[in-house]
């Protein structure tokens, strides 16, 4: 859950190199890919992941391998933004395993996650 609460700062954190890559269509949106590669300090699901923001700046998406997992590949949606503490964060969560073509396959859903407050200390 860390990863996932700190999202945009934890891309600035020592070592994590990015660098933005081709854009996605999706439902009828384009939305900006960050190709993020995280450093052995930070333990993630996969240290390669694409990250994909909406045209307000917003994560919508990410991709990553779940690599103790039979190398799953995964397409991770954040939805239902709400501000706790003057930040934004997602409040709804769907993990999906992805096609191979990079669509999710959205016929059963491996994680969901709905989150009902936040507390910044």
């Amino acid at each position: 859950m860390w990863n996932y609460l700190t999202i945009p700062f934890l891309l600035t954190h020592p070592g994590v190199q990015t660098r933005e890559i081709g854009p996605w269509q999706e439902d009828g949106q384009s939305w900006r890919r960050l190709h993020v590669t995280f450093p052995a300090t930070i333990a993630t699901h996969s240290p390669e992941q694409v990250f994909y923001f909406g045209d307000d700046g917003l994560l919508r998406r990410l991709d990553y391998t779940v690599e103790v997992n039979a190398n799953a590949q995964i397409a991770h949606y954040t939805q239902g933004y709400k501000t706790f503490d003057g930040l934004a964060f997602p409040t709804r969560r769907r993990v999906y395993r992805r096609n191979p073509d990079g669509t999710p396959d959205r016929s059963l859903a491996v994680i969901t996650l709905d989150i009902g407050d936040i507390t910044i200390a």
